[in-house]
């Protein structure tokens, strides 16, 4: 029934775009919840979460930020609910966990390694700012590691892992990759392994074609058939990277998270057109679009009805 349904992520905000960057980027509870409704009436089946502070647009982990648009977005939508735990890289592990420690959601992103997270090229092509903190933390990544050791992933699986929680495995370069095999081998983490691989961040893996055949063979080559795989694309490269997986069999994820726009020099105007966009892709290649139900199925996950949500 469920054999090859295209799962769609969408990742409404994040914390990597600021505010000035467009005026349709979701800040508030409110644009964050009718935005992530918005995605997933246009299909997307998992919606991927982070908070803003709702004056300045900065980003911030506390769960009392979270609750308000969670409870909307649980009351209005089946959409499978995916808490970061990224939040930003400047952040600690500490205060990245602590949404997923409370609501124990059903879905929870986990970066596989330490890297570089290299924002500042932003400052090229922004200039105006309306807060004071958007490009002093722009510049800041310029010199910013955004750690995540194997202690700091042990931990997490420690914490979320009994919860029922399971993770979307981001991956940016192909060395994640083999720290996820590591830590299968262990046996910390269970198949199936939902793998986000990522393009086009600065410290990370390129957007060229060749480095999602080369991050798709790599995660063949280690985990067969006990993982499912989707991309996302950061950037103008995001539909093409959507359209590319898709034809090879792959899951996909949008959103203004990773990328402001819906066309070239088009800002996107909401979430959902970017989820249309990538509907109509899935399906002019002939395949379906997983419902939430689906997606769950897909990734064996436990259920919206036994999350603290």
């Amino acid at each position: 029934m469920v054999k090859g349904k295209v799962i769609i992520s969408c990742a409404v905000t994040g914390a990597i775009h600021t505010p000035s960057m467009s005026e349709y980027l979701p800040v508030t509870a409110e644009e964050i919840a009718e935005s992530a409704i918005g995605a997933a009436e246009a299909g997307a089946a998992i919606i991927h979460l982070h908070a803003r502070n709702p004056v300045d647009g900065r980003p911030d982990q506390n769960p009392e930020l979270f609750e308000p648009f969670l409870k909307v977005i649980k009351q209005r939508s089946d959409a499978v609910l995916n808490l970061t735990t990224g939040g930003h890289p400047s952040m600690t592990v500490d205060e990245r966990i602590r949404p997923a420690q409370r609501f124990a959601p059903e879905v929870a992103s986990l970066n596989m390694g330490t890297m570089g997270f290299g924002l500042f090229r932003m400052l090229e092509r922004y200039t105006e700012f309306k807060h004071a903190w958007e490009a002093p933390a722009l510049e800041a990544s310029r010199d910013l590691v955004f750690k995540n050791t194997y202690a700091d992933i042990e931990r997490l699986l420690s914490i979320l892992s009994p919860m029922g929680t399971r993770f979307e495995f981001e991956c940016y370069d192909t060395s994640h990759l083999y720290n996820l095999a590591y830590f299968l081998e262990r046996g910390l983490v269970k198949p199936p392994l939902f793998i986000q691989t990522c393009f086009g961040i600065l410290g990370g893996i390129g957007g060229h074609h060749d480095d999602v055949m080369h991050m798709k063979r790599t995660a063949d080559r280690l985990f067969g058939d006990k993982y499912e795989w989707s991309v996302l694309g950061a950037g103008a490269r995001q539909m093409s990277i959507v359209a590319m997986a898709a034809s090879m069999g792959g899951n996909v994820r949008v959103g203004l998270e990773d990328s402001l726009w819906a066309g070239r020099g088009k800002l996107a105007e909401t979430n959902a057109e970017q989820v249309r966009l990538a509907r109509q892709i899935i399906e002019g290649l002939g395949l379906e679009v997983a419902t939430p139900d689906e997606a769950r199925k897909i990734l064996d996950l436990k259920g919206g009805d036994r999350t603290q949500i």
